[in-house]
């Protein structure tokens, strides 16, 4: 792994820090509050709808705004009208945590953005006094292995995920002498850039992975297995040539769309048999509503993705599915067709996007022979395992180096390695 993997030394001496999971700390340290290294109280965000989306006006910083990695993503922005947005107006260094949902305890730092920002109701605003604790070492601290298990032994505490502005005011930090932060802030910024470059190169190659996939796929269903075959031009001209025994057909003459049955939260914690939602399995039931093997349709929220079930499986109301009642063609084949077709694209419902089955039976296709379908999918199961399970070792390796990262800096942050000569 590079560099980043140096076997680090301890300080000379330790004290305990009276925090179970900060554990020792050297001796010159010191732990404090956040509420008590802050320049002003912690401040809850606007309550404001993210209509806008004028480059002009403060950006509108949202909990879905920041990724895993702690960058804005530039595909969410949103704009607030500046009157709104200057009681809530953030500074370089601002530290921002999430108080709810999935994203609980989540943080970003608002640092060196070209323009002005606010941020939104579900977030809550940090501003360190940085004669006592930089902001790049809070931050820092917010990515460690004593982080999380802060958080996890308040929502022991509580009934629900939440962390208000009260609790987060009492988070306890481990707090070295400034010149020692400084190291610690350069140490991580160093290795965590290596590791993160890291993370990207695999990441990419995953990118690399599922366009070869998307290319067999598409080739397969388009071209078909034979390179010697007789061609012909479709006359569509994304399509081009096809074996000249194939037909093309509308979607509608090789299918139909079932709608999946609804089934509430509640019945979904017991059972053996799958339960599909728009974006996959959402649970387990005892009873099936329809045969295997099957494909299920996101139809709403996660609209148009594509799943495929090899057991008996309840398809609910967010869902489109379609079993051997559906369809007289190979329902593998027919599978990677939909996967190329690219069904996300139709929304007719503007206040709840959804797949419209209407405009996607529209959708042209090519319709081989039923033993040509058989091999096609014997196929493309053979070479898109082969790829996912590529895809799947460099998922495994970006664990590794997320969980070396968050290791590092934990180890950094509450003194159990000596940076100060690095």
């Amino acid at each position: 792994m590079m560099e980043v993997t140096e076997k680090m030394k301890p300080y000379p001496a330790y004290k305990p820090s009276g925090v179970e999971w900060i554990g020792e700390i050297p001796e010159r340290w010191d732990v404090k509050k956040l509420k008590m290294v802050l320049t002003e109280k912690l401040k809850y965000g606007a309550n404001e709808s993210a209509e806008l989306d004028d480059e002009n006006l403060p950006r509108y910083i949202r909990i879905t705004d920041f990724d895993d990695m702690g960058k804005l993503r530039t595909e969410t922005f949103r704009s607030l009208p500046y009157d709104t947005a200057k009681e809530y107006l953030l500074k370089n260094g601002d530290v921002l945590f999430a108080r709810s949902g999935a994203t609980v305890g989540k943080t970003f730092q608002f640092k060196n953005y070209d323009g002005e920002a606010c941020f939104a109701g579900y977030l809550i605003k940090a501003t360190v006094d940085e004669e006592i604790i930089f902001s790049d070492y809070l931050y820092y601290y917010t990515k460690s292995n004593s982080y999380e298990n802060w958080k996890d032994s308040i929502f022991i505490q509580a009934t629900i995920q939440n962390i208000s502005a009260d609790k987060y005011s009492i988070l306890d930090l481990p707090i070295p002498p400034n010149s020692e932060q400084q190291s610690i802030i350069a140490f991580l910024d160093r290795k965590t850039h290596q590791i993160d470059i890291l993370i990207e190169k695999e990441q990419n190659k995953i990118e690399l992975l599922k366009e070869q996939r998307s290319a067999v796929i598409n080739q397969a269903v388009t071209k078909g297995l034979d390179p010697d075959v007789q061609m012909k031009d479709s006359g569509i001209e994304w399509l081009g040539e096809i074996p000249e025994h194939w037909n093309i057909i509308k979607l509608k003459r090789a299918t139909q769309f079932i709608y999946g049955d609804s089934l509430s939260n509640e019945n979904r914690s017991n059972g053996n048999i799958p339960v599909y939602g728009s974006n996959g399995i959402t649970g387990y039931h005892n009873e099936a509503i329809t045969k295997s093997p099957c494909i299920i349709i996101g139809r709403k929220g996660s609209f148009g993705k594509i799943n495929y079930s090899h057991v008996n499986c309840f398809p609910i109301d967010t869902t489109f599915y379609i079993d051997s009642t559906a369809t007289h063609n190979n329902l593998r084949w027919l599978y990677y067709v939909l996967i190329t077709l690219r069904l996300d694209a139709f929304s007719k419902d503007s206040a709840v996007p959804g797949l419209s089955r209407e405009e996607s039976y529209e959708k042209t296709i090519l319709l081989p022979l039923y033993s040509e379908q058989q091999s096609i999918a014997a196929f493309l199961d053979r070479k898109t395992s082969q790829i996912d399970i590529l895809i799947e070792k460099k998922h495994r390796q970006i664990g590794l180096f997320k969980k070396y990262r968050t290791a590092l800096i934990s180890e950094a942050v509450t003194g159990k390695i000596d940076v100060r000569h690095q």
